[in-house]
């Protein structure tokens, strides 16, 4: 029954974002999806050598679009359409473009599930995977004709959470692997991989701050961390930026952070308390200021970029328009009107903050991460219009742990 109900709700959240298509017909709008799809259609025709070496679009100045874009969504409509037509579905590249985005948000709505899941119960993700079907904040950007990054990057945001989940709470790293691929994937896809790249650490920090180092932890990030950062840097747009830019330094300081505190822990286990509380707090104190000293030395001499612009602004909201107005001079980048996150998350509003209160009830490793990313995504929510749409699957998920714990209440059969 529970397949059967997923299912249902996967074909809704396809079908409820159709009205275009069925009310005109089966075409791309807004500028951007129209670059995205002639750049896939280049990829098709010419193959992925000439895609990433073509430098002839938008004339006379030209443009070396494979080092520009985030090249995840062409290849995957791509690789998509070469399936089809293996299988003598001779559908045009342009169908594939336009139909592209609902496909992924029905597998959003089941990412949403298998989270949610993890979080408290598989009713509770049936109840996450309807209330992300429906939406208004994610429909918005993943409606038929929509063929933008934000199309795919929200399923692999939320499908690569529930990875991390699962990694940390077994230990696993098999899961931390498959993390890392899911987090190249979104890397490839969208410049909103920053998001999870700082998350995640985040995590981990605060988990350590509350005293609950474990080897899972440590197994989990480490593999997430080496071979996400490796296989983030084959992407041309991307590059050697994860080891000198700002945005990626917090990852690799908690990284270091757990070699040192795995390190101690082996130590610990071979010294008297004596010896080994003077040997620590002359070696943590050491290795933090080294640690403090290298990265301001290295940002000072320019080998470790600042934060850059857009990203600068979502901690000082003023500086866009002051230093970088074409920055500001975009809508979807203006600070969230009070009303928008009614239209948005509409009866979502009232029970997320219940949903994050239950968490902090129940405070297990996955709940703390549920409230850090509410935390994180309501200020960054506020902060630009656009990232509502980061917003709008964490609010799903605890709307849905409020929802399902009032039904439980009010159902219990005893």
């Amino acid at each position: 029954l529970r397949t059967t109900i997923l299912a249902a709700i996967a074909v809704l959240a396809f079908s409820s974002r159709l009205f275009s298509v069925l009310r005109f017909e089966s075409v791309i709008h807004e500028f951007d999806p129209w670059f995205n799809y002639r750049t896939t259609v280049e990829l098709v025709e010419h193959g992925f050598y000439d895609f990433v070496n073509w430098q002839l679009s938008w004339y006379p100045l030209g443009r070396v679009v494979g080092g520009t874009v985030y090249p995840g969504i062409m290849v995957t409509a791509g690789a998509i359409h070469y399936v089809l037509n293996l299988l003598n579905f001779p559908i045009h590249i342009r169908e594939v473009c336009v139909f592209l985005a609902p496909g992924f948000s029905a597998l959003t709505a089941i990412a949403a599930y298998l989270l949610t899941s993890e979080m408290k119960d598989p009713s509770a993700g049936l109840l996450a995977a309807v209330f992300i079907g429906i939406a208004p904040g994610y429909i918005s950007r993943s409606v038929a004709g929509s063929y933008d990054n934000e199309g795919i990057a929200i399923f692999l945001l939320v499908f690569t959470f529930y990875l991390w989940i699962k990694a940390i709470k077994l230990g696993s790293a098999f899961y931390g692997a498959l993390t890392a691929l899911f987090y190249f994937y979104m890397v490839s896809a969208w410049g909103g991989y920053v998001f999870i790249i700082n998350l995640i650490p985040l995590h981990v920090f605060a988990l350590l701050l509350m005293g609950r180092f474990s080897m899972r932890i440590y197994v989990s990030y480490s593999t997430f961390y080496v071979i996400g950062t490796l296989s983030s840097m084959q992407i041309p747009f991307v590059g050697f930026q994860p080891t000198r830019t700002s945005e990626h330094m917090a990852a690799l300081g908690i990284f270091g952070l757990l070699q040192i505190i795995a390190f101690v822990e082996l130590i610990r286990s071979h010294l008297s308390a004596n010896q080994f509380k003077s040997l620590f707090f002359g070696l943590i104190t050491f290795i933090f200021l080294l640690g403090l000293g290298g990265l301001v030395a290295l940002t000072f001499g320019g080998y470790v970029a600042p934060w850059t612009g857009r990203f600068y602004s979502l901690w000082d909201t003023g500086y866009a328009k002051i230093h970088i107005p074409i920055i500001a001079s975009v809508s979807e980048h203006q600070p969230t009107p009070w009303a928008s996150f009614f239209f948005d998350l509409q009866l979502l509003m009232p029970l997320f903050p219940a949903g994050v209160y239950l968490c902090f009830k129940d405070l297990r490793d996955e709940h703390v991460f549920v409230i850090i990313y509410a935390a994180t995504a309501s200020y960054f929510a506020g902060v630009m219009v656009r990232l509502m749409l980061t917003l709008t699957p964490i609010v799903c998920v605890s709307a849905a742990i409020a929802m399902s714990k009032l039904l439980d209440a009010y159902l219990d059969q005893s």
